[in-house]
Order: structure tokens, then sequence, then C-alpha cells
């Protein structure tokens, strides 16, 4: 029987874990798992665990000799000299044991997703491991090893030659998404994020636009810091409405990093959870007007795993499914159980108080300011079809 949605999810995706202090952690997984079940949104038979990726998907977007490098890294087999040249053992993306299997398993994971969906098993898929959109072909970069969303991509192609709109919500700029598909004009990428002015990986600029027979298919909208809601949202929904119109997607793949918020401590956006209700709406709406309802959701980023990332994640799982009523309030049982571990202060409601940050005293100057970087980088579609004949 056809479902309307799937939860992709097995506790192996756990196992993606630097260490205790590395910002990156999947609690934030068990946390919204928790909470969905809580309020009865989320059952059994909507699950479906993850395969493992093979080496041969993998390869679709990865250099072999990069995977074969994370798979020695993965049991203390590779030098730090020669780590270091692949990204890994880094900071950022510190060696831990299991590496290769763990990523691997959250690239099996946007692909069962994907699978599920193009099969028609499923209209829609949410994979929260997913999401990891910095990992490059041959060098792993911003907590991210493997590309899931970017082997994904291929794999659509590939598998079942669809043409793949991929949207990019995380506060940091989607870069290895965007420079995996550079050139190809069958995949378009829309990233909105924060300027990278001051904040990782520093790309993302509005000339950043596609090369060769993909140019014009690359969309970036950098934020100004301090953006509030409705700035954000005018920017997103305008930007998604008039891509997806100009691309005409056989599937959209979004990716759903919930950093831009206020509270997240590695950016500088000042976004509430009124965002995070529009962001599946939107796309939920676009995904059935042009490719027939065909949506992966995947996670991304998120660094308050306590107050943000689990309310975030389940309003996307609630507007797939159709249950956002379940969301009329909020369990009390679950900060209950939770508090004791947070070292935060847990949301008693769904939605933020409007006073948790202080006013913005350019909210004005950094709204026109966003404005005029949407126009300019609609200007090439909008100046598309003020040419076309009849418009």
């Amino acid at each position: 029987m056809k479902k309307d949605a799937l939860f992709i999810y097995s506790d192996e995706l756990l196992g993606y874990r630097f260490n205790d202090q590395h910002p990156f952690n999947q609690t934030r997984l068990t946390l919204t798992i928790d909470l969905l079940k809580d309020i009865q949104a989320l059952h059994p038979d909507e699950i479906i665990a993850p395969r493992m990726a093979t080496d041969e998907e993998l390869f679709l977007n990865h250099d072999p000799n990069y995977v074969n490098a994370v798979k020695r890294a993965s049991a203390g087999q590779l030098p730090p000299e020669q780590a270091e040249g692949y990204g890994i053992g880094t900071e950022d993306t510190p060696i831990f044991d299991g590496m290769h299997e763990a990523s691997a398993f959250l690239v099996g994971g946007t692909l069962t997703a994907a699978d599920y969906v193009m099969t028609g098993k499923t209209r829609h898929a949410l994979h929260l491991g997913g999401g990891l959109h910095h990992g490059f072909k041959g060098k792993a970069s911003g907590f991210c090893i493997y590309n899931d969303s970017a082997v994904a991509i291929r794999y659509l192609q590939e598998k079942y030659h669809a043409r793949v709109l991929y949207v990019d919500t995380d506060a940091h700029h989607g870069d290895g998404v965007q420079w995996s598909f550079y050139d190809d004009p069958d995949v378009c990428t829309l990233s909105i994020h924060e300027t990278g002015r001051y904040l990782f990986p520093g790309t993302g600029n509005i000339n950043e636009r596609g090369h060769g027979k993909g140019y014009g298919f690359s969309f970036n909208i950098p934020l100004d810091a301090f953006t509030e809601d409705e700035s954000w949202l005018e920017t997103y929904e305008t930007s998604f409405r008039e891509v997806v119109e100009f691309f005409k997607p056989d599937i959209i793949l979004t990716q759903n990093g919930a950093d831009a918020h206020y509270y997240d401590p590695l950016t500088h956006l000042s976004a509430t959870m009124k965002i995070y209700r529009e962001i599946p709406r939107i796309a939920h709406e676009l995904a059935e007007k042009y490719c027939d309802g065909k949506w992966i959701a995947v996670g991304g980023g998120g660094y308050d795993i306590w107050r943000v990332v689990p309310r975030a994640w389940s309003f996307i799982w609630l507007e797939m499914t159709g249950r956002m009523d379940a969301a009329a309030s909020f369990p009390a049982g679950w900060a209950e159980r939770w508090k004791s571990k947070a070292g935060v202060p847990l949301p008693t409601e769904w939605t933020d108080a409007p006073d948790i940050y202080p006013a913005i005293p350019r909210k004005g100057e950094i709204t026109e300011k966003n404005r005029h970087t949407l126009e300019k980088a609609l200007y090439p579609i909008r100046q598309h079809l003020r040419q076309k004949p009849g418009s």
C-alpha cells in the first residue's frame, strides 16, 4: 500500500559521532523521534531502516582513493599526514572508529528515500540523518565525510533519469552539492544561507551561477547577519517559487539544516520557529504542484540540539503527513524526560516567545539589503521571462 510519507531511520545512524565535545551530535535524532512519538505522530509502520551505501554508489560522487582513505582511517591505518590531505583527522572532522560504515549508512538512508519515492511506494520521504552538504568528491569538510545528497542526486540521475531541484536552507552554504553539479543543466541548486563574510565555508556568493552548460542553474542568496523571520521567509518563498517554475524538476530534494535559529551557537541569524513551520509547508506545496508530490527531505546542520532541532525537524514530518494539528500543544512529558541532560531550559511550546532576543536596530537596513540580494540572484530568471514571446 502506497503511503504519503516514510521516515528513514535506524539506530545505525547514531554511529556517526565524532566525540562527546563535538557540536555535531546525533542525539538530536533521538530527541526528534521521541518528540514525535510523544504526540503520536510517528508510527512503527512508517519507519524504514536505511541500508548501507555500496562502494559503487559512493563512487557516483566520491573519488575511490578518498573512500579507501576513509576506510583506512576508520581502522586506524591512515597516517596523520595523509589524513590531513583528505580533510579528516582535523578539528572539524576528527577520525573515529567505524567512520566509513557510519558515513555509508547516512548516504544509504538518502538512497533508500530516493528509491521509495521514485518507485512510487511513497510520495515523500524524510531522512533526518542525511544532509551532509559540505563533503567534496575527494575531501571531507565541515563535519561531513560523505555527501549523501550529492550521491543521491547522481543516483536519481543515473537510475531514474530525473531532473533534480536541490533546495538548501542550512545557515551554511551548501557548497559540496553546488560544486558537484556546477556544470550540469539537469540539476538546479538553490541555497539560502548566511553570508559567508564571517561564516564557514565562505562561499555562496550571488555570482556563483554555474559553469559551462550548467551556467544559470546555481542560485545563491546570502543573507545578512541578524536576518529575522519576515525577511528570511520573503527570500525563501520568493526564490523557491520562481526557481521551481523556471526549472520544472521531476523531484525536489530539500536540505533542512536547523541552524538559522537565533539560539544556534555557530551562526548569526535571528530566525525563530516560525520559519521552520513554513519551510516544509512551501516545499510540500511546490512538490505537489510540479513533481506529483515527489519530495525527499534530509537533515543537515543544527547545533542547539535541545531547544531548536527537535521542534524544527518535527514540523517537516508533521507537514509531510498532514498531521500539523498534532502540534496544537507541546508534550510536557518530553521536557520532563530530557531536562536533566539538557543543560538549558527546554521548550514548553512549539512556538518561540516574541522576546527571545533583543530588538535588532538595523532591521530595516537588513531587510532592504536582503531584498536587493534576492533581486540580483533572480535577475536572470526574471530577464528570461520578460524576453519570452507573449510575456
